[in-house]
């Protein structure tokens, strides 16, 4: 996909949020060429999520990090600072994810880098803002999704407060920080403004939840109560939630209590004829509705809900998602080499443009691997 061709985007930024921005712009077309410290390089290195290695770094670092190529710089060596600066002259796009106040200090802060290239687009992610008791504090995906409210909308209501077993804030920051940087390369095309597009982890995450922090705002402050049993979402009335069957689990979406009473042959309940009453008896007919699927398979319970047009499906795992041919219709697995020559299998692009899909086989960089390409290149060598 060459939506951003000729655009180059110089990534500062390490382990998830900033690094998910810059593979984004990558797979539209754009080059990307990653900063790394010498010696260690990014910490998403060697930061491992799982006990599975790709060539003794982390799966994370070549999923996030393909497409891209590495410069290895010390940002406190006065000459490699000077490389960077002429490398920064010849950039569209400038990203970081330091804690505030650390460009500053290396003196590529945007003010600093609009004089070196006026019209940069400069995107920047932080935790918690550049103000405000939080701003120096560890911009984490666990911690930000702890002091953010999420953990207590998942699970059931007489368990702990529970994280999402993914990296949402992180994603989520650099997909913002990504849409931002889209608009404001667009203005500078029409008008060649420069831009400082700013997304912390905190409003990223806050506004992934506008949903219920709009019922929240506007119904006394009462705190979401999320449900006793089949917790889907605190907000939303009977039978939204999970539902263990006699082999497998069920999720039914939003419904009318009355027509699952009929398709379930279950009497019980017929009583709750009440669209108020699948909010203020939520639990009750979720108690229900828990015993009564136990009596089918999950597959059984499907051939008599679908074709009624119930909003349900099947809970699987990866082991039964990968064998199904709504998932292999997709073709989400992208192969890619390591410059050692490794092939592994990652995510593409999500993102489809005139009906085709973005693909490149390019793995991600070794450390350094670029730097005598680009020194020649963008003469910053003497």
């Amino acid at each position: 996909m060459d939506l951003l061709k000729d655009i180059i985007v110089i990534d500062f930024s390490q382990f998830l949020s900033g690094p998910s921005a810059g593979l984004r712009l990558a797979d539209m077309g754009a080059r990307v060429i990653k900063i790394e410290r010498p010696g260690t390089g990014d910490i998403c290195r060697q930061l491992y999520v799982s006990d599975t290695r790709i060539e003794g770094e982390s799966t994370i670092f070549h999923a996030i990090n393909r497409n891209k190529q590495s410069y290895a710089a010390d940002l406190k060596d006065a000459i490699d600072l000077e490389k960077i600066k002429k490398l920064i002259e010849k950039a569209d796009i400038v990203l970081h994810n330091f804690r505030p106040g650390v460009m500053e200090r290396i003196g590529l802060d945007y003010k600093t880098v609009k004089q070196i290239k006026p019209g940069i687009i400069y995107g920047e992610v932080s935790g918690y803002g550049s103000e405000g008791p939080w701003r120096d504090l560890p911009g984490q995906d666990l911690l930000v999704q702890a002091l953010s409210g999420l953990t207590f909308l998942s699970n059931n209501h007489d368990q702990g407060p529970t994280p999402m077993g993914v990296s949402v804030v992180d994603i989520l920051a650099g997909t913002y920080l990504t849409q931002g940087i889209l608009a404001a390369l667009y203005r500078k095309n029409a008008t060649g403004q420069s831009a400082l597009v700013q997304v912390s982890m905190m409003e990223a995450i806050l506004d992934f939840q506008f949903e219920v922090l709009t019922c929240h705002y506007n119904d006394g402050r009462q705190l979401p109560v999320r449900s006793k049993l089949s917790n889907g979402n605190a907000y939303i009335p009977a039978p939204y939630g999970i539902y263990k069957t006699r082999e497998g689990y069920l999720s039914l979406a939003m419904g009318d209590i009355q027509k699952l009473a009929l398709l379930l042959e279950c009497s019980e309940l017929q009583p709750y004829d009440s669209p108020a009453e699948w909010f203020e008896k939520r639990d009750e007919i979720k108690a229900i509705l828990t015993q009564h699927l136990l009596l089918r398979t999950a597959d059984e319970w499907l051939a008599i809900l679908q074709p009624a047009d119930i909003w349900c499906a099947k809970v699987m795992d990866y082991a039964d998602l990968l064998q199904q041919v709504g998932y292999k219709v997709l073709n989400m697995e992208l192969k890619v080499k390591t410059s050692n020559g490794l092939s592994i299998r990652t995510t593409r692009c999500p993102i489809r443009v005139d009906g085709k899909i973005a693909v490149s086989e390019k793995g991600a960089p070794l450390l350094g691997e670029h730097n005598t390409m680009i020194d020649a290149q963008f003469g910053l060598v003497k």
